[in-house]
């Protein structure tokens, strides 16, 4: 069943890029402000206590903007916090499993590397997948050389799931990445390391529209 996917930004956290004295609370209301309609709260050193705090908060906030909160990788604490769904990694429990504890209503995205993990993503009902790194970026060198746009293109081919691109988005790459057939862009640094986020935020959606 595929449920509908509102929003073509889609901002991952990584607190780690904001400037001294700097909160993820007010960074992400800077983004809400700039139009993202969609947050991935993706802080994996953090224990549940704290992450669950963090959620909270930005639970709060993504619906005082009608925006969609998304947990990464722990699906208990996205329905304790009433979020949207849930991001899954490769090293995340199975996306049936996350179905089966998540229900049918909480939508369930997959970060992807190849056509073949973005082919089982959609075989087992993702509602979105992330793709990448389609460009070269420091945060996504752990995964490998970037893939490019032939993938993005041939997956968009395959699937019928909406496709993010991810990994070195840049505004001047917005419309390649459109063109090769994604759906919308992910982004960390391009917005939450720019020197102003809620301006970076709305260069993108306007880009996106």
């Amino acid at each position: 069943m595929l449920r509908e996917i509102d929003f073509q930004l889609y901002l991952i956290t990584d607190r780690g890029l904001l400037g001294p004295g700097a909160t993820l609370s007010a960074a992400v209301e800077s983004a809400l402000k700039g139009g993202v309609r969609a947050v991935q709260l993706r802080e994996k050193d953090l224990g549940t206590r704290e992450l669950l705090n963090m959620s909270y908060a930005l639970r709060a906030i993504t619906r005082e903007y009608n925006a969609k909160l998304f947990v990464n990788g722990r699906v208990d604490v996205a329905l304790a916090v009433g979020a949207d769904g849930v991001h899954l990694g490769s090293a995340d429990m199975p996306l049936p499993a996350a179905r089966k504890a998540a229900g049918e209503s909480m939508l369930i995205g997959v970060s992807t590397h190849s056509i073949q993990e973005a082919r089982r993503a959609g075989e087992e009902g993702a509602d979105f997948i992330t793709l990448g790194p389609v460009y070269e970026t420091p945060s996504k060198m752990r995964y490998g050389r970037p893939i490019g746009l032939g993938p993005l293109r041939k997956v968009r081919d395959e699937v019928a799931m909406p496709v993010f691109a991810i990994g070195g988005i840049t505004r001047e790459r917005v419309g390649e990445v459109l063109g090769a057939g994604a759906s919308g862009v992910a982004l960390i640094s391009a917005i939450l390391a720019s020197g102003d986020i809620k301006s970076s935020a709305e260069g993108f959606v306007r880009l996106l529209k």
